[in-house]
């Protein structure tokens, strides 16, 4: 009898792992291309099955050039199709509610490009449909998978910086040329209404996740936001102060339109033993500061970024891992940026 329950329950895991993810992508724009796409055939069992876009030219060229069978110009066909049983959504964020939605209750998990939404309330939308269908909903906040922040973490929790005093975000980048363009030709990205909030919405995200995994939630969060550059519609400057449930305090200065002198991409961790300094866009080699000693850590990356977070949802979806990246993980990014804008 035992035998035979060994058996089974060997059995029952050699289906579980075979299983088949044949993912759907809503949208293939630049970031499918290689920070994401490709992952998704690098997985054993998983494939790509289709793909779907507005542009028709745009979409079969991408289903051609990535051996893609599928291609599609509507979302309810590419959804519907009983061969696709999971959705990658790589849209602007003002149309992940719409479109996380539809996969759930069509009974598709769906991962989905961070943001999670355009904003707070649409998180809560999400996630109220992802518990009333149990389908689960990934967001794909991908830093926190790779090698050099998990190095970064491991630094945090193995005692080196002491007692954590306070964490400061600082980050300032010149305009770009796309800034300077108006009407529709403006990227989406600076478009409120599409984005969310401008490139703050679209950036700042990934920071506050990172910070969010390693010392919890905020509880606290205010914020100035101004538009200083007058180049678009969305903010460019913005200052922040924000709390941890465990009582860390931490400070913010995000600036799109600085001069490149003043160019910045770094957080820093301050300790009673020492201090960590790293980025969260250059991946510069970490700068660990005890006082003793002062070493800089390079670690390296894999060629997809994504394929870290892709092989952890595929495999949570298999039955064979977890991945802790979810809809209701994400929302507080949502809620932290929301409140720094002053949107309530």
């Amino acid at each position: 009898m035992v035998a035979l329950r060994e058996f089974l329950l060997l059995l029952h895991k050699t289906d579980v792992m075979m299983k088949e993810i044949s993912w759907g992508f809503i949208g293939c724009g630049e970031v499918t291309e290689k920070k994401s796409g490709p992952a998704f055939n690098e997985v054993p069992g998983s494939h790509v099955e289709a793909v779907m876009a507005r542009n028709e030219e745009k979409t079969r060229s991408y289903a051609e050039r990535h051996g893609i069978r599928k291609w599609y110009t509507d979302p309810h066909r590419l959804i519907n199709d009983p061969a696709v049983n999971a959705i990658y959504i790589a849209t602007p964020p003002s149309s992940h509610a719409t479109f996380a939605i539809m996969s759930m209750r069509a009974g598709k998990p769906c991962y989905i490009e961070k943001p999670l939404a355009a904003s707070y309330e649409d998180c809560l939308r999400i996630n109220r449909i992802s518990e009333e269908t149990g389908v689960p909903c990934f967001v794909a906040y991908y830093r926190r998978y790779l090698p050099y922040f998990q190095k970064v973490k491991e630094i945090v929790n193995d005692g080196t910086l002491g007692k954590i005093l306070n964490v400061q975000i600082q980050f300032s980048v010149p305009p770009r040329d796309l800034d300077y363009k108006a009407g529709v030709n403006r990227p989406w990205r600076l478009q409120p209404d599409i984005s969310g909030g401008g490139y703050f919405y679209d950036l700042a995200p990934h920071q506050l996740d990172l910070l969010q995994d390693l010392f919890g939630v905020i509880i606290r969060a205010h914020g100035y936001s101004t538009n200083r550059a007058h180049l678009y519609e969305a903010e460019d400057t913005i200052s922040a102060a924000y709390i941890f449930a465990n009582g860390i305090p931490g400070s913010a200065s995000w600036c799109f339109v600085g001069h490149e002198s003043a160019k910045e991409d770094s957080i820093t961790v301050v300790g009673d033993r020492g201090s960590v300094v790293f980025s969260v866009f250059n991946y510069t080699p970490i700068r660990l500061m005890t006082g003793e000693e002062n070493t800089n850590i390079e670690v390296a990356n894999p060629a997809y970024v994504q394929l870290p977070i892709i092989e952890s949802v595929i495999q949570h979806l298999q039955g064979i891992g977890h991945c802790d990246c979810t809809s209701v993980s994400a929302t507080p990014v949502n809620w932290v940026m929301d409140r720094i804008l002053g949107k309530f």
